[in-house]
């Protein structure tokens, strides 16, 4: 998994003048990209309870969410399809990660996405 994560994902980083026309080739390919690296975060989530949690959440959390994903959120202009890719990440995360937390707190590799979806 961890070679997977650290090779063979690449979401590139376009101007958002690009970017914005759907149909360039510039946006597909970044879109295909974009829903890749998601797979892979919820395949690698599915280890949890399987692999050790600290792998699980360094590998999908902190590598995939925060180096990646995060990225491409971030420069979604705001709107159903950023909505919608929100919906798909926060999907992936196992419930049980939350059972513990107080009400109103977070897991710490999630600060930057949660503070993502409250603007």
């Amino acid at each position: 998994m961890k070679k997977s994560v650290e090779e063979d994902v690449f979401i590139p980083l376009y101007p958002k003048s690009i970017v914005e026309d759907k149909s360039s080739l510039c946006s597909k390919f970044q879109e295909r990209r974009f829903w890749s690296a998601l797979k892979l975060l919820s395949n690698v989530l599915l280890w949890d309870g399987i692999v050790q949690e600290d792998t699980v959440r360094d590998l999908g959390l902190s590598k995939l969410l925060n180096r990646y994903l995060l990225l491409k959120l971030l420069n979604t202009p705001p709107g159903l399809d950023n909505i919608e890719k929100c919906n798909k990440v926060v999907a992936c995360l196992p419930e049980r990660w939350f059972q513990d937390l107080k009400s109103g707190s977070t897991l710490p590799e999630l600060l930057n996405f949660c503070q993502h979806l409250l603007r």
